[in-house]
């Protein structure tokens, strides 16, 4: 992978598309301005780059697209302070900083050959989505690939477009779920942790990657322990802990471990070694 001279120096890239995904969720496509650099922008799927708006301050986001797919980068924002306000506020021509790529990545290659059984939940579908999509650009590397993904309803539900077109493929299985009873709603029903034991899938040759809120993961795990997954067989993100990105400043400091450095990607056998502060 390519890295830039200065860890700490934004790359300045332009906004070239604004995708509305929810009511508060918003993905950014991002070309850099020097086309060398843009070419030579080398990342992994899971990796994570730190957006800046410049004056107001920068965040960490999940590079979402594939390493496969480089006509741009894309980074799904959900509102939620004052940065992803104002990143939400960008249009397309609008200056960004790109300062990345950043952290550790989904082990893909120690999962060729295996079943892919990746769980979403909300804003969670982002890091999922470039391991996703690099896979069925790979798709003969793998095996049965099943996505799992949920939302308190349809319109929290990212990715509309894509979801449709996962959902006809023929070489995927595609299950959407809603909390509750939504009108005009007709797949399931249910928290995506008891939609997944409803469905029990074997953990035989089996790898499961989840990414969503912090208590969607919390039973989400205990479904899989109970459904017979190892630790060693399931994946998940802690992108969410970090600050600088380079294990400086100490923001995401858990035990020996530093999230930004040694993250986001960690199989559940890597964080029970982690303190119990997590």
């Amino acid at each position: 992978m390519a890295s830039i001279p200065n860890p700490y120096l934004p790359q300045i890239g332009t906004v070239v598309k604004v995708i509305q995904e929810t009511s508060n969720i918003k993905s950014l496509q991002v070309v850099l301005n020097d086309q060398e650099r843009m070419n030579s922008f080398r990342f992994e799927p899971g990796q994570v780059a730190q957006l800046s708006v410049f004056g107001v301050g920068e965040a960490t986001f999940v590079i979402n697209s594939p390493p496969t797919r480089t006509e741009h980068l894309q980074f799904s924002v959900m509102r939620a302070g004052e940065v992803t306000a104002r990143i939400h506020q960008l249009k397309e021509g609008d200056p960004i900083g790109v300062r990345g790529p950043l952290g550790n990545w989904f082990p893909y290659e120690e999962m060729k050959g295996k079943d892919i059984l990746f769980i979403g939940g909300g804003i969670g579908m982002a890091p999922l989505r470039t391991l996703l999509l690099f896979m069925l650009d790979n798709r003969s590397d793998y095996g049965k690939i099943t996505l799992l993904y949920g939302a308190r309803t349809p319109d929290d539900l990212c990715y509309k477009e894509e979801l449709q077109q996962w959902g006809q493929r023929d070489d995927m299985e595609l299950i959407l779920t809603v909390d509750r009873e939504f009108p005009g709603w007709e797949k399931k029903v249910g928290l995506v942790p008891n939609v997944l034991r409803e469905l029990a899938p074997s953990p035989k040759d089996k790898v499961a990657i989840t990414c969503g809120p912090p208590i969607m993961i919390r039973f989400t795990l205990q479904a899989l322990a109970e459904l017979g997954f190892g630790d060693e067989q399931v994946v998940t993100t802690l992108e969410r802990r970090m600050k600088c990105g380079v294990g400086l400043c100490g923001r995401c400091n858990i035990g020996t471990k530093y999230v930004c450095a040694d993250g986001p990607v960690f199989t559940l056998a890597q964080l029970k070694e982690l303190p119990p502060e997590l």
